[in-house]
């Protein structure tokens, strides 16, 4: 299913909400959701120093939390938000839970693994195909990063 557009901003604004509540918590501040027929399954923000767990990136998070919830570790039909280009371990899960789309926020240069670095879903031998919409509130995500790693310089 292909979200609306006026709820993707919407779930991209809960998304930013747990990037911000991530950075209070001194983590990188990333934040997802992931919805399946317009209801959010899960939402999380990054949560790697809070869990000592260097896999619990707010998309994990999220993913595991929504598999919970929906009692199957495929996610037909989701929609996962993130304000961030996912890392390669990231897109990675996405395809193993067969999500159907992705919409994240700004592009990571150093580490996006859905086009800037690498382009995951686009290798010729995945076989699940993962629909992608990326930059929406792109500078709002983005902010919240420069923000963060500013202070801490």
């Amino acid at each position: 299913m292909t979200e609306s557009p006026g709820l993707d901003e919407a779930f991209m604004q809960v998304a930013l909400e747990e990037a911000r509540a991530a950075a209070e918590r001194g983590e990188v501040p990333v934040g997802a959701v992931m919805a399946v027929d317009g209801r959010i399954m899960a939402r999380a923000g990054n949560r790697t120093i809070t869990d000592c767990d260097p896999t619990a990136h707010a998309e994990m998070v999220v993913l595991r939390g929504a598999a919970r919830a929906a009692r199957n570790y495929r996610l037909l039909g989701g929609t996962l938000y993130v304000t961030i280009e996912p890392c390669a371990m990231c897109a990675g899960a996405m395809i193993q839970a067969r999500i159907n789309r992705l919409v994240y926020g700004a592009d990571d240069p150093k580490g996006g693994a859905v086009r800037s670095c690498f382009s995951i879903f686009e290798h010729p031998q995945i076989n699940h195909r993962v629909e992608v919409r990326s930059g929406l509130l792109a500078e709002n995500a983005a902010s919240l990063l420069r923000n963060f790693f500013a202070v801490r310089r």
